[in-house]
């Protein structure tokens, strides 16, 4: 008896995506036929069985891994020792990293709480991640992608999910002449890097600065994720002068709702490369490589560091206030990026870089500020005096280097085998494991810097700081940046308000590592309650002064308002339609991301 076509591919194990075929990973393609309105749970009577599971696992050079939760330890087998040495190993990213039922964010006060996903693919490589996307399409599953996993709001974990997980996918390409597939003749070969999406930052700048000589435009966290910072915008330590780091993407190799391996630049499909920078990770597709240009290396990079009281609510605004000048006079500018945050004790951190100028440039630009103080001690204690120092540039990244000469600024992975390279900013160890009250933030506008508006800053400023801690990120918005940078910029779905912006305002706190339904390791939910609270007022505070901006998608409320307009601006319309003609039955779905407003908050269930 001659055998059918469609029996023939069945039996071969070949999976025609976009035709009505017979597929290894369940009963049919979906084609051009409509994908239920709802996703199934395990349980439902179209869960996957466990011959298909199975039939995905033997299809994948990685693993498929089934999860559960690593707080069962505290839940249910009463090993307390076990349990404390969970939550021990929670104030350590990389422990969170390596762990595919883990978030760096452990949960969100009256948002979310981490909860693992059903299985994972630990994908090694683009075909097993175009591997489990078609299983999830086919299979009608909630997909979510975990890479560095840093992500505030949840978006790279989901109960009653697929997770595709990058870790593994770490590789790293330096490139001397490149020129990305189908652009020869339109683009100039250049120097650049070829990262693949679960590389971290330190992985990165090792590669290209330590090593490499050069730099690329990353994030500041050296355990964020390569590939979800530049789908998010990204914004590094030294913005002002090198840019966004999504405008620094020539080239992304991903994997498209349809399950197929596409390479997208300029010239590939081009509205689709626009959306991946900055039009938010997990929504178009999954990324498995960027392709980033690199820049020449500055000599030296700098630091300053203080901590300044004043003695009076009006010391304090008067502080306040020359802070602002002294920024607009001497820090507003490519060279000078990161921190200054107010207190609500009346007190001032200072935690600022600076690239391009050597110490003594630096230690100018402070001169008058100094002496102001000087000139002014009954009204100011200086808690910890400016110091300004700065070291080879090649060396900020270098574990060996820091550890024998600055060896407060960095912490390293304690535990037993781990690389000897692991290691993180001592500052962001507060963010690991932590457990969000609120989150908030706002683009300041560069007219606020004016001579006859500061005023209004300075106002804004004391008075958010009354309930809670106010900083500003001078990197995190590029008034001020080069020229050319702010051109670039124009090229990405960035919501075009950052462009005159020269700093995000962020009010936000956490509490240490913590999972409701453990007695004794459960939120404190007076305090969160207290906590979220005066977060929420502070910013409402900060915006009475200033004209509605928007925010920063990676780092902004869970409960963001009109956060279409808010990311993206003008660019949501556009981003909106690449996303329909990309994804149109919505398989990629995060929270508040492009096209998530079709869906029930979960992800679960399209709006009728």
């Amino acid at each position: 008896m001659a055998i059918s076509r469609r029996k023939f591919l069945w039996l071969s194990g070949i999976s025609m995506i976009g035709f009505q075929l017979l597929s290894p990973f369940g009963n049919a393609v979906w084609g051009n036929s409509k994908i239920p309105n709802a996703r199934v749970r395990p349980g439902d009577a179209n869960w996957p069985s466990p011959k298909k599971w199975e039939r995905l696992k033997n299809s994948l050079k990685g693993e498929l891994i089934k999860l559960e939760s690593p707080f069962d330890v505290c839940k249910t087998t009463g090993d307390v020792e076990a349990c404390k040495t969970l939550f021990q190993n929670l104030k350590n990213p990389y422990f969170l990293g390596d762990s595919p039922a883990l978030t760096q964010t452990l949960g969100w006060f009256k948002a979310w709480e981490t909860q693992p996903s059903v299985y994972a693919v630990a994908a090694q490589n683009s075909t097993d991640v175009a591997a489990a996307v078609n299983f999830a399409r086919i299979n009608n599953l909630r997909l979510v992608v975990k890479g560095g996993g840093h992500s505030y709001q949840g978006t790279s974990n989901a109960p009653d999910s697929l997770l595709i997980w990058t870790r593994k996918m770490n590789s790293i390409t330096l490139h001397n002449l490149f020129v990305g597939k189908d652009c020869e003749g339109i683009q100039e070969p250049q120097h650049a890097v070829t990262i693949e999406a679960g590389a971290m930052w330190l992985q990165a700048y090792d590669a290209v600065t330590t090593k490499g000589g050069r730099y690329v435009q990353g994030g500041g966290c050296m355990t964020v994720g390569v590939a979800g910072l530049i789908q998010s915008g990204g914004f590094g330590s030294f913005s002002k002068n090198y840019g966004l780091a999504a405008a620094g993407l020539l080239e992304a190799e991903m994997v498209t709702a349809n399950g197929e391996i596409e390479i997208v630049n300029a010239v590939r499909k081009p509205d689709l490369f626009w959306a991946l920078k900055g039009g938010g990770g997990g929504t178009f597709g999954i990324v498995t490589k960027v392709t980033l240009r690199t820049r020449e290396l500055p000599e030296k990079f700098g630091a300053v560091f203080g901590k300044i009281s004043a003695g009076s609510n009006n010391s304090f605004k008067m502080l306040i206030e020359k802070v602002i000048q002294l920024y607009r006079n001497e820090l507003f500018n490519p060279h000078w990026g990161e921190t200054i945050s107010f207190h609500s004790d009346n007190s001032m951190d200072f935690s600022l870089v600076f690239q391009g100028i050597n110490k003594e440039e630096a230690e100018l630009a402070w001169k008058d500020f100094r002496s102001w103080l000087n000139d002014n001690q009954d009204d100011f204690t200086i808690d910890r005096p400016l110091t300004i120092i700065d070291l080879p540039a090649r060396s900020l990244w270098d574990v060996d280097f820091l550890n024998e000469n600055a060896p407060g600024l960095i912490k390293m992975d304690e535990r037993e085998g781990a690389p000897s390279k692991n290691a993180y900013w001592a500052s962001n160890q507060q963010e690991a494991g932590q457990y969000l009250l609120a989150y908030q933030s706002i683009w300041i506008h560069k007219s606020l810097l004016e001579e006859e508006e500061q005023y209004k800053l300075r106002d804004a400023l004391f008075e958010a700081s009354r309930l809670w801690t106010t900083s500003l990120h001078f990197n995190k918005g590029l008034a001020g940046a080069k020229g050319e940078e702010l051109e670039a910029a124009k090229n990405t779905a960035m919501n075009p308000v950052v462009l005159d912006s020269f700093a995000l305002a962020i009010i936000a706190g956490e509490e240490e590592p913590s999972m409701e339904g453990l007695s004794g390791l459960e939120p404190d939910l007076q305090t969160a309650t207290k906590g979220a609270t005066k977060i929420n007022a502070a910013m409402i505070a900060l915006k009475k002064a200033l004209t509605p901006t928007g925010s920063y998608l990676a780092e902004s409320s869970y409960f963001e308002e009109n956060w279409q307009q808010s990311y993206w601006g003008e660019n949501y319309k556009k981003l909106s339609e690449i996303k329909k003609k990309y994804d149109p039955d919505g398989l990629f779905f995060v929270h508040n991301g492009v096209g998530s407003e079709e869906w029930s908050a979960d992800g679960f269930t399209r709006k009728q």
